[in-house]
């Protein structure tokens, strides 16, 4: 799992591939091996896309949104963030419904 890594100061580093404007906001599997690809349905303008992202990972892993911080990507669509509170178990355990089965 190239997407899910532990950072240094205990965070989780969360790899993620975003469609923006999609009809509705969802996790749509893997993109490749190294991202989970998400669908959102905000548009890619103003940050939009990106705020739109982060809520809802906060509310997908149940976390409060000060918990998700964009690290890198802020213009393309891969974006690194960083998960705070949350153990990588736990981000596994969430997103196995959403990803294929080795």
């Amino acid at each position: 799992m190239t997407w899910l890594r532990l950072g240094k100061d205990g965070a989780v580093l969360l790899t993620v591939h975003v469609q923006p404007k999609a009809s509705r906001a969802k996790v749509a599997g893997l993109f490749g091996d190294d991202a989970v690809k998400i669908c959102i349905t905000a548009p890619p303008v103003d940050g939009k896309a990106n705020e739109a992202l982060s809520k809802f990972l906060a509310t997908l892993f149940r976390l409060p949104k000060s918990a998700v911080t964009l690290e890198a990507g802020q213009q393309g669509r891969t974006k690194q963030f960083r998960l705070t509170g949350i153990t990588p178990d736990d981000v596994a355990r969430t997103l196995a419904p959403f990803l294929p089965t080795a």
